[in-house]
């Protein structure tokens, strides 16, 4: 049986973590990915990235829209490794934080939760007010995993290509997904 994740993506700025996300788990037999996309989110894929949503949705196994609650991954009976919602909003951050599931992605989100799966948020906004750091504190508490997509430096990035490479490969490791090349992991100096 392949292993399911679920990658989100809302209308925060940063598509190109979800789209290589999608781009490495399709070649992978062994692992199905779930697509779902705010209406945001198909926004700022067209203006950061100059893709449709059709684009995307070829690079997912399944896509799911975002109202619909009747998804598969809308119930804990649907196995899945988890999920990753790459880019997050506050407004998708919020809704997860205090169990408002109005749509797939918060929906999807507490279900992870509940079944005590991996979810792995990566906000995108900066400066940060108090309210979207105890929206953070609270999903955390709660088991997900906070991970601002920040670039690493001390592996001397020639490009913003392989920044992105070296944040996705660190979080796709968290699921055990083969990111073999995709970045350096630290051994020191």
């Amino acid at each position: 049986m392949k292993k399911r994740l679920i990658i989100a993506m809302t209308g925060a700025t940063g598509a190109i973590y979800g789209l290589r996300m999608l781009q490495i788990l399709q070649p992978l037999d062994d692992w199905e990915s779930h697509l779902i996309i705010s209406s945001a989110g198909v926004v700022n894929l067209k203006y950061e990235l100059d893709m449709k949503r059709a684009e995307i949705a070829a690079l997912a196994d399944v896509t799911h829209g975002i109202n619909d609650i009747a998804a598969s991954i809308a119930s804990g009976s649907f196995k899945t490794e988890g999920m990753i919602i790459a880019p997050c909003s506050m407004k998708t951050l919020a809704a997860i934080a205090h169990g408002f599931g109005d749509n797939l992605i918060s929906r999807g989100a507490d279900v992870v939760l509940k079944e005590r799966r991996r979810l792995l948020v990566m906000p995108r906004e900066t400066p940060l007010n108090l309210v979207h750091i105890r929206n953070m504190a609270i999903v955390t508490e709660m088991g997900g995993i906070m991970y601002p997509p920040m670039p690493a430096f001390y592996n001397k990035s020639n490009s913003i290509a392989a920044m992105v490479d070296e944040t996705v490969g660190r979080v796709l490791n968290f699921f055990d997904v083969p990111v073999d090349g995709l970045y350096t992991p630290w051994e020191g100096l």
